[in-house]
């Protein structure tokens, strides 16, 4: 599993615009292959957002990046005036990955590539 973060700080009296932009905007994700989950999450710290993305892989992420689907999402809705700053894009790669059905274990390879075995409970 592949994670893409964008962290977003937010003027603090602008909260509720920023939200609402994110509650009506439309969403082309789910119509993107490899793409697994998405959440905006608040902060604890006044005006500190993440979108939270989860894909299949790497090449999923990035293969979105560079789709129509992302064009049309991005389009949607001014942050100008929102943002105190430049949003700020984190990417993980699953280590080991956990839900209520399995687990996923990633080991790497002497040449650096990985590979994932399932161990379901």
């Amino acid at each position: 599993m592949f994670v893409a973060m964008n962290n977003f700080d937010v003027v603090p009296e602008r909260e509720a615009d920023f939200e609402q932009i994110w509650r009506e905007r439309e969403s082309h994700l789910q119509e993107t292959p490899g793409f697994v989950e998405f959440a905006l999450l608040r902060g604890d710290t006044p005006g500190r957002y993440i979108s939270h993305s989860s894909w299949e892989s790497e090449q999923a992420f990035m293969d979105w990046t560079r789709s129509e689907a992302f064009v049309k999402g991005h389009q949607q809705g001014s942050l100008k005036g929102i943002l105190s700053g430049p949003p700020i894009v984190t990417t993980f790669e699953s280590v080991v990955h956990e839900t209520p059905t399995s687990r996923v274990v990633i080991d790497s390879e002497p040449d650096g590539s990985r590979k994932g075995f399932q161990l379901s409970h």
